[in-house]
């Protein structure tokens, strides 16, 4: 007969040393990701340049960069079907094969010859890149307890700005120096190394790691039991109120998402996906679209645009390090309210941007503060449905906010180009800040969940 969890146990469990790998594994997912993310972005520096030697329009232009993302999102959903379906068997082992395809299409896009080419490229460049979010994410899932989980989640994303900001100074760098077809040669290079590293030092779970020890395997899957090793006692407690902040950010105990069909009638799960798609959006443009604002509009030179150009990705750094900590540690693994923070944060950063002036150092501070607002969310996208979902389902929940949010945010950069051949770039960011105060709208419906009691020392 079990005993009820309000029953204090002690019990001695020794496997070993407890190592610390999968925080290797977090570092070659930060790489490896921080390179994907970059393989993406090159574009955008180069995109002023491939816009005079093809003649292309700014809503032409918009629609090439819009194909990676819709490919991307498109691929979402069938890829967290199939992530499912393998569950242990070949999770990890997919995922650098999908980097390799992702090294290979950005070095193709050094070869274009026509605007054709370009596009399909840049197709096979998000139908690459798409399955590796869903197998980052489900290898944190699989490899840190839940308690890690907000703080390796928010690594993972700081990685994906890390990217975009060394690409501009890195490209105006190889541009000087050879021109920008070469951008696309180097940045194919790093992520061919760091797969075949990836085959040999990581496996689809902790179990079947030879570097990773049975104690740290236990801390894993039994994050409040015993520590290994040594006796200790378990008690339960629930978890902290937060009064009035969970009553608007409506925190309760959801029902856990257990079949295909509750994740994908999910409003939760809707809902955090629009907001999701609002706030890549914004992300895309300023990847895509600022280093034009920048050269174009406020007349920088090459060297001082690549510098500028780089700080809303050094905010956005910062924000997903910052919002992944006091999401697990201040504000008890709530993700809401700093996604709701990040959505009104940008719509006034967005309200700056139209009345700034040209100045160097007032632009890079604004840029800066509204990458950090994008940012400081951005990792609770990704781990809210860990609290909705189960492991099994997980995969699923993470392809339809990622499906919705990709194709969302797809539509952004073309919507840029069109309204560039149309109006000016005030239209652009009031744009921007109507897509935040969209997400903040779509966040405010959603249930935040939480469960009774856990477990602790």
């Amino acid at each position: 007969m079990s005993q009820p969890a309000e029953i204090i146990d002690k019990t001695t469990i020794s496997l070993g040393k407890k190592t610390n790998y999968r925080w290797v594994v977090m570092a070659l997912i930060f790489v490896i990701w921080a390179i994907a993310c970059a393989d993406r972005a090159n574009l955008g520096i180069a995109l002023p340049f491939m816009k005079k030697e093809y003649h292309i329009t700014n809503t032409e232009a918009g629609a090439i960069i819009s194909l990676f993302s819709f490919a991307y999102g498109v691929v979402q959903i069938p890829m967290g079907l199939i992530y499912k379906r393998l569950s242990n068997k070949m999770t990890g082992r997919l995922f650098p094969i999908f980097m390799l395809f992702t090294s290979l299409f950005t070095g193709l896009m050094g070869t274009t010859s026509s605007v054709f080419l370009l596009k399909f490229f840049r197709i096979g460049l998000g139908v690459s890149e798409g399955p590796l979010g869903i197998g980052c994410t489900n290898i944190i899932n699989r490899w840190f307890p839940a308690k890690e989980k907000g703080t390796a989640t928010g690594l993972w994303i700081a990685a994906s700005k890390l990217g975009p900001l060394i690409v501009p100074p890195l490209c105006v760098v190889i541009i000087e120096l050879w021109g920008w077809r070469e951008i696309f040669y180097v940045f194919a290079i790093p992520g061919i190394f760091f797969s075949i590293l990836w085959m040999f030092l990581v496996t689809n779970s902790p179990e079947d790691n030879k570097f990773c020890s049975g104690a740290e395997c236990h801390y894993i899957r039994n994050e409040e039991g015993p520590i290994l090793g040594e006796e200790k006692e378990v008690t339960v407690r629930k978890s902290y109120n937060l009064g009035w902040l969970d009553k608007f950010n409506r925190t309760k105990k959801v029902v856990q998402l257990e079949t295909i069909r509750q994740v994908f009638f999910s409003w939760n799960v809707l809902g955090v996906a629009i907001g999701y798609g609002c706030m890549i959006g914004i992300s895309n443009i300023f990847m895509s679209w600022i280093p034009t604002y920048l050269m174009t509009v406020k007349g920088f030179a090459s060297i001082k645009m690549g510098f500028l150009a780089s700080a809303p990705f050094m905010g956005s750094v910062l924000g997903n390090l910052l919002g992944g900590y006091i999401s697990d540690k201040i504000l008890d693994k709530r993700r809401k309210p700093m996604m709701m923070l990040g959505a009104f944060g940008t719509i006034m950063m967005m309200v700056a941007l139209i009345y700034a002036p040209n100045n160097a150092v007032y632009l890079g501070f604004t840029l800066l503060m509204a990458g950090l607002m994008v940012g400081i969310g951005f990792a609770g996208y990704s781990v809210y449905p860990m609290g909705l979902a189960s492991k099994a389902t997980y995969p699923v929940a993470f392809g339809i906010v990622n499906s919705v949010g990709q194709i969302g945010g797809a539509c952004a950069p073309l919507f840029v180009g069109m309204l560039l051949d149309a109006y000016s770039w005030n239209s652009v960011f009031f744009y921007m800040a109507g897509s935040g105060l969209l997400c903040l709208g779509a966040l405010a419906t959603v249930d935040e969940p939480r469960v009774d009691q856990e477990k602790v020392a």
